[in-house]
């Protein structure tokens, strides 16, 4: 792999941010544990889900937890890729939808 590389975290980042801010870093646990508890919808589509905003989020560490954690929950190769391909679509479906404010400025433009 070429181009820049992304720290790796480690237990001592997270033992140092839980140290600075013990209040928070509880808080944050205890939410992630219940937003990927069993509810409305499985662990497995929960992880899917948290897979294809890893990637319109573009965090490298939230990729390689919720990859993993798919796997764990059930997900095979084929449905991570294709959570990803979702995600693909909805980032270009933002700019494809947000052209609609261009389309408009061009009309302004064009009448004056």
């Amino acid at each position: 792999m070429t181009g820049f590389c992304f720290p790796k975290a480690t237990r001592a980042h997270a033992e140092r941010r839980r140290a600075l801010s013990p209040d928070a870093d509880a808080a944050f646990q205890a939410f992630s544990k219940a937003v990927f508890a069993e509810g409305a919808l499985d662990t497995r589509t929960k992880q899917l889900i948290a897979v294809a905003v890893a990637h319109v989020t573009q965090c490298p560490w939230c990729i390689e937890g919720h990859v993993k954690a798919a796997g764990r929950a059930g997900a095979n190769s084929a449905q991570i890729m294709e959570a990803i391909w979702v995600a693909a679509e909805m980032r270009a479906g933002a700019a494809f939808a947000h052209s609609v404010k261009t389309l408009d400025l061009l009309a302004d433009e064009e009448r004056e």
